[in-house]
């Protein structure tokens, strides 16, 4: 293996894994943040006003982005195995 393969291929699991990661992140900020101006305007600070909506959305979003998440983790796992002989060099 050569320092430049080694270093693609820590490039492309670190891509998979910002993109598997990103829609639920995503959503968890942009709820946060409208939660967060909402507690400012209204000077209403529950702790729980906070977490059940963003645990809400996250859970939705893992619902409607499961399936491109786990073709993408798909097509990486198979991608490794199929370049296995390549590893073993």
């Amino acid at each position: 293996m050569t320092p430049e393969f080694v270093v693609g291929f820590a490039q492309e699991a670190i891509r998979v894994t910002i993109f598997v990661a990103m829609p639920m992140l995503g959503l968890g900020l942009i709820v946060g943040l409208a939660i967060g101006i909402f507690q400012a305007v209204t000077q209403i600070h529950e702790m729980t006003l906070t977490f059940v909506p963003k645990i809400l959305v996250v859970l939705l979003g893992l619902m409607f982005f499961s399936n491109w998440m786990l073709q993408q983790l798909m097509d990486f796992t198979r991608n490794c195995i199929t370049q296995m002989p390549m590893y073993i060099r």
